[in-house]
């Protein structure tokens, strides 16, 4: 019977591999690696260079903010009530949408529909980017898109009676989601 034994008793110094006695120096089992060179010096310095440049925006934004901070003090204050009026003015924007969620009367179910339609959105976005990775599919969908953008603009925008005919269709629905008369 055949016993194989491995001894541990060569080290690595420096990764070179320890010298070998001469009677094995012809052997082709016995193969020494070169060294690996350094690291580039243009990593280490490249970390450098970020580091630095960070440090000179925030330093930059620190200046910033104490000359808006020297300018504001220096500036001749105006009335207390057109600083609380001008602080407290929201957007029109802000202002329409609060009115319109102070209407809703079940804010649960609305609050569920957009967390619903988010969550779909970024489903879909996930299907269309797996799509898209595929080989041919996107030049084959390109291709059907253009296509039927082709058809629909002869359908229904090149002449002017189909042209109306599209835009009262537009308005009709449009008023029949909006609800006016």
């Amino acid at each position: 019977m055949a016993s194989l034994s491995v001894s541990s008793s060569s080290t690595i110094i420096d990764s070179r591999a320890p010298p070998l006695p001469s009677r094995q120096a012809s052997s082709p089992s016995c193969i020494s690696l070169p060294t690996l060179p350094p690291q580039p010096l243009q990593s280490q310095t490249r970390a450098a260079k970020a580091t630095a440049y960070c440090r000179k925006i925030v330093r930059n934004v620190l200046t910033r903010a104490a000359d808006v901070e020297v300018v504001a003090t220096t500036q001749v204050e105006a009335p207390a009530a057109n600083t609380e009026a001008a602080s407290t003015e929201l957007p029109d924007i802000v202002k329409t949408v609060q009115e319109a969620w102070e209407k809703v009367e079940d804010k649960y179910a609305v609050s569920s529909l957009a967390v619903s339609g988010f969550v779909a959105l970024w489903g879909t976005a996930g299907v269309i980017s797996a799509i898209d990775r595929l080989p041919l599919v996107p030049g084959v969908l390109e291709v059907v898109g253009i296509g039927y953008t082709g058809w629909f603009a002869y359908k229904n925008l090149i002449f002017k009676p189909d042209r109306e005919t599209l835009f009262q269709k537009v308005k009709d629905t449009y008023r029949d989601i909006i609800g006016s008369n």
